[in-house]
């Protein structure tokens, strides 16, 4: 089980009086791919005009561009909100960047009230993330806000 609270402040820790962002997402991409269990992919995409563009990450290569409102990761954008999904081949327009991946969340991430992109999750496990792990990765999610 994993401690969101513990993640949240190891976020902070980890971020605390360093101003480069692409350093501090490398760290935390790296962080929660380490921590959290069954993943085989973590990172982000930030938001840039209608498309979303890959930032730092952890596993395989992914996909570069995502258009707003296709696949898992351009719906949540488009929709401004959490998007959890047992099974990605039953989601319509799932985008497949890795054809291991069963299920995905993605989490919005604003930065001062206006969406900047998102926090990315892929498992190869159907159903691998739970309502409880989706508040407690919000939670670690608004820990990431405090640094864009």
């Amino acid at each position: 089980m994993v401690d969101y609270n513990m993640l949240s402040s190891q976020v902070r820790a980890l971020t605390a009086d360093v101003p480069y962002l692409i350093a501090n997402l490398s760290n935390l991409s790296a962080l929660l791919w380490q921590t959290l269990p069954d993943l085989n992919w973590v990172g982000f995409y930030r938001k840039e005009g209608e498309k979303l563009v890959l930032y730092p990450f952890q596993g395989k290569p992914a996909c570069i561009e995502i258009p707003v409102g296709k696949g898992v990761c351009g719906t949540a954008v488009l929709e401004n909100k959490t998007r959890r999904v047992p099974d990605v081949h039953a989601f319509p327009g799932h985008i497949a960047c890795d054809s291991a991946s069963n299920s995905e969340l993605v989490i919005p991430l604003r930065k001062d009230g206006t969406l900047w992109g998102v926090l990315d999750m892929d498992s190869p496990t159907p159903g691998r993330f739970t309502e409880a792990d989706q508040a407690g990765l919000e939670a670690v999610a608004a820990a990431i806000e405090e640094i864009l």
